[in-house]
């Protein structure tokens, strides 16, 4: 009840601040930072900010109010924050822009010290428990033009029914979960999102009916492992469950009978919670994508263990041979660091000894830096910069080999592909992605937008496929 009488609370607030907008053009910008589930936060802070009376505008000097969501996984995002903060102070000087960070990085007392020294013009700062509040701290700076300063240093509500504005009418992205139990050791997410918090079955259900109502045809189910849905939940520990629905598996069935949903994906699992339950799902839902992201970090059980991933090169392989056994053309997409502090060649070797075995068809590779307030950032024996570009380089160009092989065997195959629009790259053809999630580009009417239809691949290249539409 606290939840829902706190989201009534913030829809007042929204027509407090739409009534201060109203009759005056009002523009915000957004830029966004880190993973699928920020953007996903970013898509609520749209909903809510053109609830309020604002236009999205791409270009932060037409912008009355420029909101950044953070992400603090990579370090190159606190150098682009910065930059753009920068860049913003003049602006704001000259039209009184407002300014609002939140997300990840705001969760970090370091961070937002030095915004507070270095950034004091920053009007609102908010974390990731607190975005649904986004509407009250802005009508706090409309009206006292005091900064704002919101943060929880506990884990958040599963908040529902926030406003929300997808960028997409036919790819939805829906989170399932927030936050993370596992804790390892070079990552500082659970320290910002908090605990595991899983939403209930049936706002998850409901949502994606709605969603299939609307035409979306694919969902992308949410969380930071999505295999531990329901997993700490104390309603579920006393035998209850909604409608059959207890764990990820029975969730992924559910939405498998939604009618006009065509196609499921899932980011991100955890290779030690991957159930037997749920290699069951995925073999036996037609609507389950056959691509699984399942990410390695490692191929060194010794750097394994640094990490606190809590399973092995050998358990990873076997449970890899395990699905390709159960699931007809299943394919694997990964992600690596490089340079975790401790690895030596003989653990990188293991990484590229894995990676040749699987053959992924897409690894999104890391260089190792240290984030402040993980215990991997305090470990001995880190890698010297120099030595960690030299291994990516080398994984890149095997990664790179294997996806020029791995490509060819799509030749001559006829793809079902999900049509997104005209291709940013060249405007004459259009752009889809095969279940796989390759890009394909290929001649044909623009109202093909938004179907999934035929496509025969005719040659491949290193980050797409050319195809000919065969039928409509």
């Amino acid at each position: 009840m606290k939840t829902i009488e706190q989201i009534n609370t913030q829809k007042e607030y929204i027509k407090k601040v739409k009534n201060e907008n109203q009759n005056k053009n009002l523009h915000y910008s957004i830029l966004t930072m880190g993973c699928r589930l920020n953007e996903n936060d970013s898509e609520k802070l749209c909903g809510m900010l053109e609830q309020m009376g604002y236009t999205k505008t791409e270009n932060f000097e037409d912008a009355d109010i420029c909101v950044f969501n953070t992400c603090c996984v990579r370090e190159n995002a606190e150098d682009k924050l910065f930059g753009k903060l920068g860049e913003l102070k003049k602006i704001k000087e000259k039209k009184g822009t407002i300014i609002a960070i939140g997300g990840c990085m705001m969760q970090e007392a370091h961070m937002v010290e030095k915004i507070n020294k270095s950034y004091p013009y920053v009007d609102i700062i908010f974390g990731t428990h607190t975005l649904h509040k986004l509407p009250e701290d802005l009508y706090k700076v409309l009206e006292n033009r005091k900064k704002v300063r919101d943060i929880l240093d506990i884990d958040g509500e599963v908040y529902e029914n926030l406003p929300i504005k997808r960028t997409s009418n036919i790819q939805a992205n829906v989170t399932i979960m927030y936050g993370c139990n596992n804790f390892c050791s070079y990552c500082i997410v659970p320290y910002v999102r908090g605990r595991e918090r899983s939403r209930h079955p049936k706002d998850i259900i409901e949502e994606i009916t709605k969603l299939a109502q609307e035409g979306y045809k694919e969902v992308t189910l949410l969380g930071q492992n999505v295999n531990s849905y329901l997993r700490s939940e104390k309603w579920k520990e006393k035998g209850q469950d909604w409608n059959g629905i207890n764990s990820f598996a029975t969730l992924l069935r559910a939405i498998n009978k939604i009618d006009g949903i065509e196609r499921i994906r899932f980011v991100s699992p955890h290779p030690k919670d991957f159930t037997d339950d749920v290699i069951e799902a995925i073999r036996d839902c037609n609507k389950i994508c056959k691509l699984i992201h399942l990410p390695l970090q490692s191929g060194s059980t010794n750097v394994l263990k640094l990490m606190n991933r809590k399973y092995t090169k050998e358990q990873y392989l076997e449970l890899v041979q395990k699905m390709k056994k159960q699931i007809p053309n299943v394919v694997f997409t990964t992600d690596i660091i490089v340079g975790f502090a401790g690895e030596t060649e003989s653990d990188f070797e293991d990484t590229l000894d894995v990676v040749k075995k699987v053959k992924f068809e897409q690894v999104f590779m890391f260089i190792y830096s240290k984030r402040v307030g993980t215990p991997g950032a305090k470990m001995e024996n880190q890698v010297p910069e120099e030595i960690k570009h030299k291994r990516f380089n080398k994984l890149k160009e095997l990664v790179e080999s294997q996806i020029e092989e791995n490509n060819k065997k799509y030749i001559g195959t006829i793809q079902k592909v999900l049509v997104e629009g005209k291709s940013k790259n060249n405007p004459k053809m259009l752009t889809g992605r095969t279940e796989s999630n390759k890009v394909v580009i290929f001649e044909g009417k623009e109202e093909l937008k938004d179907k999934i239809i035929d496509i025969q691949i005719v040659s491949e290249h290193m980050w797409y496929l050319r195809g000919k539409v065969i039928s409509c």
